[in-house]
């Protein structure tokens, strides 16, 4: 299930520091102030570079539901 497949994909991501900060390089576009603005387009491509094969709205389906679990717990 792909769902699962990005949820892998951000378990490397914060357990390399390394892969970490290519993510960073490749998929933020930095805005006013320094803040960033996450590219979905590279953020999927990034992830098949390691293996990793979702799509963008999957990709938003658990950035969201995420979301939405933190605002509840809180």
């Amino acid at each position: 299930m792909s769902l699962k497949q990005v949820n892998a994909f951000y378990e490397v991501v914060i357990s390399d520091r390394a892969i970490y900060e290519q993510y960073l390089k490749k998929c933020c576009r930095r805005g006013f102030l320094g803040s960033c603005h996450w590219d979905k387009t590279r953020i999927v491509k990034f992830a098949s570079t390691l293996g990793y094969q979702f799509t963008e709205s999957e990709l938003a389906q658990v950035l969201f539901e995420d979301e939405a679990s933190f605002a509840i717990a809180r």
